[in-house]
């Protein structure tokens, strides 16, 4: 199998399977508790809590662990129910549905931006946003979950109050994610009824989630996967956007390209008159496994609207395809697809009752 969907989610780290194990059989007990298997427990817990702050430049105490990325963009968004709410048309529908709901008239505002887009990968301008909104009186708020792990981040020099973060996409466990809440910017917690998180978020500890949410940021920092991603990583995407413009007519790229650009791993092209979904189960018979764009919209058969707010073309978005690559591939990879993808978009243009626009 050609593994491309990486920022759907990956494997979990050998790293990360032995450290929830060991949390399974060693750290059991409830985190919360007084006695001696509890503090364990807690340890391991604050190990975690440590190396993510290292990571992003933030102090231990103003990070809580969730359940994911989209708890910790609604515990956000909910901060501010009733408040002025303004998001980028490219955020996830996590920020986007509840931003939907939950937005008022009153101040403060809550600006809402992703770093990195899941879809196409580009960069919004995160540091502008953050000083338009810390200007007003205003709090930002920015989903880093494709950007961990991929580029350095810095909570403080991108002038974050809250910032949102997911295990599985690093190579730790699905049901495990973490929020940044800079010292002093508001917080009302979304689950209440407990004292853990102190009083931020109540529930029982996933230990064993965050340990191997823990040893998937261990494995970052001693790999510094960020240099590899900078290398070889957007050396294999960057050859697989020059191959497809330059061997498959009616092909187009949706992610610029380029390190000021977007993220190293992310490629969305387009393919005249060939239906995205089309493209994908045909490249997964090939064994070759893709995206249409992001994973949580999957069966929504309207266009994906990142695609739609960034081109305004609904043949566009119909016809993309996300290409998104880990360490783990290679340039054999890169030389599988292009064995099969020229020949699915010729088979399905030809069958097409979309006029191509190029020839």
């Amino acid at each position: 199998m050609t593994y491309l969907d990486y920022a759907a989610t990956g494997p979990l780290l050998p790293e990360a399977i032995a450290a929830m194990r060991e949390a399974e059989q060693k750290f059991f007990a409830n985190a919360s508790a007084l006695h001696t298997p509890g503090h364990l427990a807690m340890n391991k817990i604050e190990e975690t809590r440590e190396l993510l702050a290292e990571l992003i430049n933030a102090d231990p105490e103003e990070i809580i662990f969730t359940s994911g990325a989209s708890e910790s963009n609604n515990t956000v968004i909910r901060t501010f129910e009733g408040h002025e709410i303004i998001t980028s048309p490219l955020e996830h529908h996590s920020v986007i549905e509840a931003a939907k709901a939950l937005k008022g008239k009153k101040k403060p505002t809550l600006y809402s931006y992703m770093f990195a887009n899941n879809e196409i990968g580009e960069f919004l301008p995160l540091k502008d946003i953050a000083k338009k909104a810390h200007e007003n009186g205003d709090f930002i708020h920015s989903d880093l979950t494709q950007a961990l792990g991929k580029i350095p981040l810095d909570v403080k020099a991108l002038d974050l109050d809250y910032a949102t973060f997911s295990a599985h996409k690093v190579g730790g466990p699905v049901g495990v994610g973490a929020l940044y809440i800079r010292k002093g910017a508001p917080f009302k917690p979304l689950i209440i009824g407990g004292n853990q998180e102190k009083h931020r978020r109540g529930t029982t500890y996933n230990t064993p989630g965050i340990a191997g949410f823990g040893a998937a940021l261990k494995y970052l920092k001693d790999h510094k996967t960020w240099e590899i991603y900078d290398t070889k990583v957007r050396e294999l995407r960057d050859e697989l956007a020059k191959r497809i413009l330059a061997e498959i007519p009616g092909s187009s790229l949706n992610t610029e390209l380029g390190r000021e650009k977007s993220l190293p791993n992310i490629l969305n092209a387009s393919f005249e008159a060939a239906e995205g979904e089309s493209i994908q189960l045909y490249l997964d018979a090939e064994g070759i496994v893709v995206s249409t764009g992001s994973a949580c919209a999957s069966g929504d058969i309207k266009p994906s609207h990142v695609l739609m707010a960034k081109t305004g073309d609904a043949e566009v978005a119909h016809s993309s395809i996300r290409f998104s690559f880990s360490p783990d591939n290679s340039m054999e990879d890169v030389e599988k697809v292009m064995a099969k993808l020229p020949g699915i978009i010729d088979r399905l243009q030809k069958i097409s009752t979309i006029e191509r626009k190029t020839k």
